[in-house]
C-alpha cells in the first residue's frame, strides 16, 4: 500500500513534470514562430525594393543620399572632383529628376507597362546624358561645338560661346549700341542657353552613334527588333532637337538684329523657349491665357533659383578666403552657412527642373490633342 502511494506520486510528478516541458516547448515553438514571421517580414521587405536600392553603409552609417546606388555612385564621384559649387548643385537636381524618373517606372514596369522598353532606353539616355554632361562618362569631352559651314573656325579674344555662329552673332549684338546692360545680360543669358543645348544635342548624337555601333552586333532577330525601335526613337528625338535649336538661333539672330521689344512676355531663356513651343502648339487661346499664368509663375521659380546660385558661388569664394585665414571657429560659421545654402539651392533646382519637365510635357500632351482633332 506504501509502495503504491509511492508509485502513484511519483506518477502525477512525472506526469505535472511532462505537461510543463511540452507547455515549455509550445512557448518556445511560439517564439520560433513569431521570430520566423518577423524574419520573413524583413526579408520581404527588403527584396520587395529593387536590387539596386541603396542602403546604408551601416546601422550608424551616413544616410544615402539617393534611393538608387547608381545614382549614390555618380554623386559619390562628384564630389572627389573639382566641380563649381553650382555645378555640383546642378548635378545634384539633374539626379534627383533621374532618381524620380527611374522610380515611377519601376511601378510602371511592376504594371506590365513599357512593354517595348522605349520609356527604359529613354532613361538610360538621359542617364547617359547626365554622365556626359558633367564628364563623367569616362572620356574627355571631344565633342566640339561645331558647324559644318565653319569647321576652320580661329579662337578669337572675344569669342566665349566656343561656336562661330553664336560668337559672331554676339560680338555683333554686343558692339551695336541698341542695349542697355541689363538687357546684354539678358541676351547673354540666352546665348548660354542655346551654347548648352548645342552641347546636349552633341551627346545625344555621341550616344546615337554608340548605339548603332552596337546594333550592328546583333544577333538575336528579337533583340535586334527591340534596338531598331530604341534607335527610331534616339533619331526622332535628335531630329526635334535640331529643330529645337535651329528655331532658338533663328529667334537669336532677329533678337541680336531687332533688340527687345517692350512687349517682351518673358525674360528668362528657358520661359521663352516654352512660350514660343506653346504658340506653335496650335492651342485655343483660353489655353494660351492659362499657360501664359503658369509660365509667369515658372519664370519667378527660375529667377530666384539663379538668384540663390549667385548667393551660393559668393558663399564658397568667402568660405575659400576664411580658410586661407584659418580662424577655425570664422571657418565653422562659414561652413555651416555655405552647407544650408547649397542644400537650398540642389531643392530649388529639383523643383524647378521638375516643373519645366511638367510644362513641357503639357505643352506637348495639348499640342498633339489639338493635331488629332
Amino acid at each position: 500500500s506504501g509502495g503504491l502511494s509511492v508509485f502513484s506520486g511519483l506518477s502525477s510528478l512525472s506526469l505535472s513534470l511532462f505537461l510543463t516541458l511540452c507547455l515549455l516547448l509550445l512557448d518556445e515553438l511560439r517564439c520560433v514562430a513569431v521570430a520566423l514571421c518577423l524574419v520573413a517580414n524583413v526579408m520581404a521587405g527588403k527584396y520587395s525594393r529593387e536590387m539596386n536600392e541603396a542602403k546604408a553603409d551601416g546601422g550608424d552609417g551616413p544616410t544615402a543620399e539617393f534611393r538608387i546606388a547608381k545614382l549614390n555612385q555618380v554623386w559619390e564621384k562628384a564630389k572627389r572632383m573639382e566641380l563649381s559649387p553650382v555645378r555640383q548643385a546642378e548635378l545634384h537636381s539633374d539626379l534627383k529628376i533621374q532618381e524620380k524618373d527611374e522610380l515611377q517606372w519601376k511601378k510602371m514596369k511592376v504594371e506590365g507597362l513599357d512593354e517595348n522598353g522605349e520609356k527604359e532606353a529613354q532613361l538610360r539616355r538621359n542617364f547617359n546624358v547626365i554622365l556626359a554632361k558633367y564628364g563623367m562618362d569616362g572620356k574627355r569631352d571631344t565633342r566640339t561645338l561645331e558647324n559644318n559651314s565653319l569647321k576652320d573656325h580661329d579662337i578669337k579674344e572675344g569669342d566665349i560661346f566656343d561656336d562661330p555662329r553664336l560668337d559672331k552673332l554676339w560680338n555683333k549684338a554686343k558692339s551695336s549700341g541698341k542695349f542697355s546692360s541689363e538687357e546684354l545680360l539678358s541676351l547673354k543669358r540666352e546665348f548660354q542657353h542655346h551654347k548648352d543645348k548645342i552641347h546636349e544635342y552633341n551627346i545625344l548624337m555621341d550616344t546615337v552613334s554608340r548605339t548603332e555601333e552596337i546594333h550592328k552586333n546583333v544577333i538575336s532577330p528579337l533583340e535586334g527588333e527591340a534596338k531598331e525601335h530604341v534607335l527610331h526613337q534616339k533619331h526622332t528625338d535628335l531630329k526635334q532637337k535640331m529643330r529645337d535649336l535651329n528655331q532658338g538661333f533663328d529667334r537669336l539672330r532677329k533678337l541680336s538684329h531687332e533688340g527687345f521689344t517692350e512687349d517682351s512676355e518673358f525674360r528668362e531663356p528657358r520661359v521663352i523657349e516654352l512660350w514660343e513651343a506653346a504658340k506653335r502648339a496650335n492651342l485655343s487661346t483660353d489655353e494660351l491665357d492659362s499657360l501664359k499664368e503658369e509660365l509667369h509663375h515658372f519664370e519667378t521659380k527660375v529667377e530666384k533659383h539663379s538668384h540663390y546660385q549667385e548667393q551660393l558661388e559668393l558663399s564658397h569664394q568667402k568660405l575659400q578666403h576664411v580658410e586661407a585665414l584659418g580662424d577655425k571657429e570664422h571657418i565653422k560659421r562659414n561652413q555651416e552657412k555655405y552647407n544650408t545654402l547649397a542644400e537650398k539651392t540642389r531643392e530649388m533646382g529639383y523643383k524647378m527642373k521638375k516643373h519645366l519637365q511638367d510644362l513641357s510635357n503639357k505643352i506637348s500632351r495639348q499640342g498633339l490633342e489639338h493635331n488629332e482633332l
